[in-house]
């Protein structure tokens, strides 16, 4: 048995947005061609999405903050949009307040329309090819996105990509979560199995510092309130936690597990790091699923990916792809109701 398939919506030009619905392991995922967005996750037992996202298509392209996108080619944040690679300096469009190239650029793989090459009841995989000078990157970089719903209430996210000539790789899932269907998460506590995080500038770019969490806000490690994000030192997350110096078997890093619901959600990737980020800037003035109003901490992420800014510190995980290499990147999103 296939997926069902229907027109989601129209880009300005014509082209037609589709819309895919998978159902396999106690879960349910509409999945859109634009961006590779999971538009909707549902979890049998559950009636609350468990994703942000809008019920019509053109509030995604008008009003999301990268609800269940896929950013890239390069995810996260390069300071000032440069690097240099075998010697040659490149500057890449600066697309966050003129200062910071962010996600791949304001044209990125997320804003623009990817093509379906595989199709079943419990999967979907995508393909998109970035074309070279796109945003000042080198080489035609594709790249393939499978999501596969799994027994046990895993969405199981895979990418594949490969490119042309020497260039920066490295994309992410961009849903953001909400276990309980609560205007804020705020009851929901969390635990990420990371020793280090990267401390940021006032552009949210890398320092270059790897700092310990033991005796921060940033130690996690132990099950851990979103709420303390409105107490004592008020921290706002949007950093990246360090996982391991280079990509590993996929293992469990995080867990996050609502109070009000029961529902948790488990992290596996073979990914070095884990981007947190809480939604505290979030004000979305149409309404999302189920007409519910997105406002600061309405949901949080946890992209698993490459550290941000690898490229200009050393140290750093690597994210240079070269012809005739894949970069594969794997993450399980657990979700289990107590």
């Amino acid at each position: 048995m296939s997926a069902d398939m229907e027109i989601f919506g129209h880009l300005p030009s014509g082209e037609p947005v589709h819309r895919v619905t998978l159902r396999g392991g106690g879960l349910t995922a509409k999945v859109i061609t634009w961006g590779a967005v999971i538009q909707d996750l549902r979890l049998e037992g559950h009636q609350p999405p468990l994703v942000l996202g809008f019920e019509d298509f053109d509030s995604y392209p008008a009003h999301s903050s990268y609800f269940g996108a896929t950013p890239g080619r390069n995810a996260n944040r390069i300071g000032g949009g440069r690097f240099t690679l075998d010697g040659k300096a490149y500057q890449l469009e600066r697309n966050e307040k003129g200062v910071t190239h962010l996600h791949g650029g304001s044209d990125n793989i997320a804003n623009r329309n990817w093509t379906i090459i595989d199709l079943a009841e419990d999967r979907v995989t995508l393909r998109i090819t970035d074309p070279d000078g796109r945003a000042g990157y080198p080489g035609n970089c594709t790249t393939t996105c499978s999501y596969t719903l799994k027994p046990g209430g895993v969405l199981n996210v895979a990418y594949a990509t490969e490119t042309d000539a020497p260039t920066l790789a490295n994309v992410c899932q961009h849903s953001y979560f909400n276990l309980d269907g609560s205007d804020d998460v705020f009851g929901h506590d969390i635990m990420i199995a990371a020793d280090h995080y990267l401390p940021t500038d006032e552009r949210q770019v890398p320092t270059g510092e790897i700092r310990a969490v033991a005796g921060t806000a940033f130690d996690l490690r132990e099950m851990t309130s979103l709420r303390r994000q409105t107490e004592g030192e008020k921290i706002t997350y949007d950093h990246n936690f360090c996982l391991s110096p280079e990509r590993m078997e996929k293992h469990s890093v995080a867990l996050v597990r609502s109070i009000n619901s029961g529902i948790s959600l488990e992290v596996l990737t073979t990914e070095p790091g884990i981007q947190l980020y809480t939604g505290f800037k979030l004000d979305v003035p149409v309404p999302g699923l189920e007409g519910r109003r997105y406002g600061p901490f309405a949901g949080f992420c946890l992209e698993t990916q490459i550290w941000p800014d690898a490229i200009n510190h050393e140290g750093f995980p690597n994210a240079v792809l070269r012809p005739g290499k894949t970069l594969r990147q794997e993450t399980d999103y657990v979700f289990m109701k107590s």
